[in-house]
């Protein structure tokens, strides 16, 4: 069977749209070597590191009801000013407790709970040491953070840290959820820098194997916001920045291994959104992957995009990883 890597984009709830793309690639026959991903990206990326096919992935979702994700504490509950003081104090106005435990609970059912659960063996190299790689944001110190190699500038053994931990700091959208706090360091959702790391695996020279992107393309206009109060108003802006990605320009060598999933208007954070909408999404990225290996040729992507010894791309990528806790 094919070997692959994969990369996952983040984008909240129109994540069920990767889960689609992955049904068709597996379809394809490919297995999946190393992964990545950033906030909802991060999800699947960790569940399919854990050897999730993309059936179960599918009734996971499937049964899944969102707005548990938007657990509320104490605070959170007084009337009228409770997300607003939770937003002032917490730093956030959901918890993310669910999503921790939930996502946690998901990867132990496949023997999976710290990376260190995760390590390929015989591989030296630590950027492909680990089967996944986790995309955060440190806003304490403004870096950009690769996990869990990055952990150890915070003094931790990658292999000791949790990989829901992880994925649950990949996942913290800003002011939605509360910030993950380790070490006296705010982690956020790693969206904010980096949404679609395509190139994370790429060195030089030609590859034994593809690295596919999965990335979710936003419709040129969707439903406006409806901006009320100051709430809306911050979640707009958060809604504006983790969207935004979606639209932008992507380098014309990782579009050719891009799929391209349209997102159909649904909003990041959309987590009332209804079975029906959620169906349509995956289906989405059902017929997206499909197109794409309908051309998909390997040969003829190394041939056009690697074969160079020095492309100007890969000399951007070692910029990027130069401002990166990897």
């Amino acid at each position: 069977m094919p070997k692959a890597d994969a990369v996952f984009e983040g984008g909240g709830v129109k994540g069920i749209g990767l889960v689609g793309a992955l049904s068709v690639a597996e379809s394809k026959g490919y297995v999946w070597e190393n992964v990545a991903g950033t906030s909802a990206g991060s999800i699947v990326a960790a569940l399919v590191a854990a050897e999730y096919e993309a059936g179960e992935l599918k009734k996971i979702i499937g049964s899944l009801d969102y707005n548990r994700f938007k657990d509320k504490g104490a605070v959170d509950r007084i009337p009228l000013f409770g997300p607003l003081v939770s937003l002032l104090s917490e730093k956030g106005i959901y918890e993310g407790n669910f999503l921790e435990d939930w996502i946690r609970d998901l990867l132990l059912r496949k023997g999976v709970r710290t990376f260190g659960d995760l390590v390929r063996p015989g591989e030296k190299d630590k950027r492909y040491k680990y089967k996944l790689n986790v995309i955060t944001a440190d806003v304490t110190n403004e870096l950009l953070v690769v996990l869990p190699t990055g952990i150890e500038k915070y003094g931790e053994n990658p292999d000791r840290l949790e990989v829901a931990k992880a994925v649950r700091m990949s996942m913290s959208i800003p002011l939605f959820f509360e910030p993950v706090k380790f070490r006296n360091n705010y982690f956020v959702d790693g969206g904010i820098l980096s949404n679609f790391p395509v190139w994370l695996f790429d060195s030089p020279g030609i590859p034994e194997w593809p690295t596919f992107g999965f990335k979710l393309i936003e419709p040129d206009y969707g439903k406006p916001n409806r901006i009320e109060g100051p709430l809306d108003f911050l979640k707009s802006i958060v809604g504006t920045m983790m969207d935004a990605h979606d639209k932008l320009h992507v380098e014309n060598n990782d579009i050719v291994r891009t799929v391209g999933i349209p997102t159909l208007g649904i909003k990041t954070t959309e987590f009332d959104i209804t079975p029906e909408r959620a169906e349509k999404l995956y289906q989405s990225g059902m017929s997206a992957a499909t197109d794409f290996f309908k051309t998909w040729n390997f040969k003829k992507y190394t041939q056009t995009h690697r074969a160079k010894k020095n492309p100007k791309w890969l000399s951007k990528i070692e910029q990027l990883r130069k401002v990166m806790v990897t």
